[in-house]
């Protein structure tokens, strides 16, 4: 377990130590057997249902979630005395992630008991944790979350629903119209954000379906995730008790930012779980389907794609659980320091809101990866509805809507860098101006270090200098107009993601050298050096993109002189790394990093 506090965002800044991130070889014989628990679920309630899920026959999913339920797979994270079984994030995450590869379920149940739960838990009073947490962990009471409305989608506090305080006082009457609302057709419990009076910002309220007032338009026809319940809900002078009201007034805003913090996280986990049985799925196939007389498996065209699967979600996980255990331990940190459990959880994750929209973002475009060469690989039947990859494809798509579309989670990725730095939080200042003044001085010209790893840990110091240069350039020169150059926005973020998934993996590797031994980790070390090598591929195309597009005369061609040594490489061969990535997949004849 991690053991340096680390800040989020201090990745760009600050070396990491192998010894100091969780690693998912770690996993403890605890964690293992909710694994386990999680995959018999599928196995048993959800893979062979999938056609009568994708149908919504009636009562199919709600009965699906109260199983769900009576196996705490709904309470993972929440207190012991409120009914459920008081793991740690790390444990939900891992949880998530197995449950991540049950197409409708995960979306259904993760809303229940992510969107759904932790506003209550998180915000709720003593008597509103008493009354409805328990309901909601053992799937009594199925919950839903109402924010997006018609017009209001990524910028969610122009949301138009309000409430007004009743003549005697005890009531808030609701108004307004929600859309996208998963679990929306049988939900007991909605959270719904309304502005109150003339507000400025949004409150929340717990609304139980018995309030009344509550109308629903039929579920929706969508590209995918077919199973999933999806509806408009209508409130007309819907009756809210006052103590219904969620924290604060004017709070709804803070509650629907952070709970999304939650989200994105959570839906990388579960993209990674949907990429491994989507790449199992494929070498499956690609071992038993024969072609001129030999399995496809042993074709160089179908090792690439198979290779280049693994490499990705292998980076993808050891990112997102190098964040997770970041998280736990700054909760830990939180509740030593005396503050408040559910306090702590929102204030840890928030604090690795970056991390948790890069993953968002790489997570969600790996699945999509994977699924898209999943229907290649599969070639004529992974067209046909007869085979996996048709639901696994469409079902893909909608991860990188969810939670903030990626091109919002860009944004926001260089935005909260940026102004953690106004604040004083995180010095990128500093660092970056080393960077500019190293550039027009003379490079320093050390002894090779031969020693491993030396060499793939000055290229992700080098790719730190990159974000450095392109960012530190783009606020001097743009200023004030950085905000409306989200190409420029966009290219930086690009290097941000590449830069902490390429370290994530690297470190994950080490830790795993330094257990194992080199000789045993072989595969792992063709998986870590491929990703990288990509990785500083896709920071030099990101970095000339955004420097051509604000540089110019001798100042854009020093930026590009020093882009060009941040992102020079040794010849590495990909094709003998992927191949032996390839033929651990085929003999293992599954996904088994």
């Amino acid at each position: 377990m991690a053991t340096t506090k680390t800040k989020g965002g201090e990745f760009i800044i600050k070396e990491t130590l192998a010894q100091d991130i969780f690693i998912p070889e770690q996993w403890t014989e605890e964690q293992l057997m909710m694994k386990k628990t999680c995959e018999d679920f599928l196995e048993q309630e959800v893979t062979p249902h999938l056609d009568r899920i994708d149908s919504q026959e009636e009562g199919l999913m709600p009965s699906i979630l109260e199983k769900a339920g009576a196996l705490g797979l709904l309470g993972i994270s929440v207190p012991e005395n409120l009914g459920g079984l008081g793991f740690d994030f790390v444990t939900s995450m891992l949880t998530t992630e197995v449950i991540g590869a049950g197409h409708s379920v995960a979306v259904a149940l993760s809303a229940h008991s992510g969107i759904g739960t932790l506003p209550i838990l998180y915000y709720g009073n003593e008597e509103q944790k008493k009354k409805y947490i328990p309901k909601l962990s053992t799937g009594e009471w199925k919950a839903c979350y109402c924010l997006t409305e018609p017009d209001s989608g990524s910028d969610a506090n122009s949301g138009k629903t309000h409430a007004k305080l009743s003549a005697d006082g005890k009531h808030y009457i609701l108004n307004g119209q929600k859309m996208w609302i998963t679990n929306g057709g049988f939900a007991d419990l909605f959270t719904v954000f309304a502005k109150i009076d003339d507000d400025k910002n949004l409150s929340a309220f717990i609304v139980e379906k018995s309030f009344g007032g509550i109308t629903l338009n039929p579920e929706e026809h969508k590209m995918g995730i077919k199973g999933s319940s999806t509806r408009q809900v209508f409130f007309t002078d819907c009756k809210v008790p006052v103590e219904n009201l969620l924290s604060e007034r004017e709070n709804g805003f803070k509650i629907a930012v952070n709970i999304l913090n939650i989200g994105r996280i959570k839906l990388a986990g579960a993209a990674i779980g949907g990429s491994k049985n989507t790449i199992t799925q494929a070498v499956h196939y690609s071992n038993e389907r024969i072609q001129f007389e030999r399995p496809i498996s042993k074709y160089g065209a179908i090792r690439y794609k198979l290779a280049e699967q693994a490499i990705r979600v292998f980076a993808s996980e050891s990112a997102t659980y190098r964040a997770s255990q970041n998280i736990e331990d700054a909760i830990h940190a939180l509740i030593e320091g005396g503050m408040d459990e559910a306090k702590a959880k929102l204030k840890g994750i928030e604090q690795f809101a970056v991390e948790a929209a890069i993953l968002k973002v790489h997570a969600s475009e790996t699945l999509d990866y994977v699924a898209d060469e999943g229907v290649q690989i599969y070639g004529g039947m992974g067209y046909s509805a007869e085979a996996p990859m048709d639901r696994i494809y469409r079902d893909s798509r909608i991860n990188r809507i969810f939670e903030g579309t990626n091109e919002i989670n860009r944004l926001l990725i260089v935005d909260m860098l940026l102004k953690r730095a106004m604040k004083g939080e995180l010095d990128l200042m500093g660092p970056a101006q080393k960077v500019a003044a190293e550039l027009v001085g003379i490079p320093e010209m050390a002894e090779p270090d031969e020693t491993l790893f030396a060499y793939e840990k000055k290229m992700i110091a080098n790719f730190k200098k990159a974000i450095l240069l392109v960012a530190g350039a783009a606020v001097q020169k743009l200023m004030t107009t950085l905000s409306k150059e989200q190409e420029v926005i966009m290219n930086i973020s690009d290097m941000v993601i590449e830069t902490y998934v390429a370290e994530s993996t690297l470190l994950r590797v080490e830790k795993l050298v330094s257990v194992k031994g080199e000789e045993a980790c072989q595969v792992q070390l063709n998986i870590m050096r491929s990703y990288i090598n990509s990785a500083c591929d896709k920071i030099w195309i990101n970095s000339k993109e955004a420097v051509n597009s604000f540089g110019e005369g001798d100042e854009l061609r020093m930026m590009l002189m020093g882009l060009k040594r941040f992102t020079k490489q040794e010849p590495f061969n990909a094709k003998e790394a992927r191949q032996a990535v390839a033929q651990k997949l085929i003999a293992e004849n599954k996904y088994c990093f």
